[in-house]
C-alpha cells in the first residue's frame, strides 16, 4: 500500500483543522477583553434575569426528535434505493422490502404504545 496516495486527504483534513481553529485563535489574541461584573453578568432583553434559564424539557420532545431522525433516515436509504432499483435486482428490491416491513412493525408498535399520542 503506498501511503503517497493518501497525502491530499491528510492535507483536505489539515487545512480543514487550520480553517477552524486559526480564526479562533487570531480573536482570542487580537479581541479586546475587559471583563467586568456588568459585563459577565446574565440578562434578558436588557433586564435581570426573572427566574433560572435552565428548564426542565418534556421526555417526549426527545423521543419525537429521535423518531424524526430514524424516518428522516429511513427516508435517505429508499432514495438511492429507488435510483439504483434497476441494478440491484430481485435481492435488494427483497432487502428493502424487509427493511420497510422492520419500519413498519416499529411504526405501528410505537403507535399503539402511544408514544405519539401529544396530552
Amino acid at each position: 500500500m503506498n501511503l503517497a496516495n493518501y497525502f491530499p486527504v491528510l492535507l483536505f483534513i489539515l487545512v480543514g483543522i487550520g480553517v477552524g481553529l486559526v480564526p479562533m485563535f487570531l480573536g482570542k489574541i487580537l479581541a479586546p477583553s475587559k471583563p467586568d461584573a456588568e459585563k459577565l453578568s446574565p440578562y434578558e432583553c436588557g433586564f435581570e434575569a426573572f427566574e433560572d434559564a435552565r428548564m426542565k424539557f418534556d421526555v417526549r420532545y426527545y423521543l419525537i426528535a429521535i423518531l424524526f431522525i430514524l424516518f428522516d433516515l429511513e427516508t435517505a436509504f429508499l432514495f438511492p434505493w429507488g435510483v439504483a432499483l434497476r441494478d440491484i435486482g430481485w435481492f435488494g428490491y427483497a432487502s428493502m422490502v424487509i427493511f420497510l416491513l422492520e419500519f413498519i412493525v416499529g411504526f405501528v408498535y410505537i403507535w399503539k404504545k402511544g408514544a405519539l399520542d401529544w396530552e
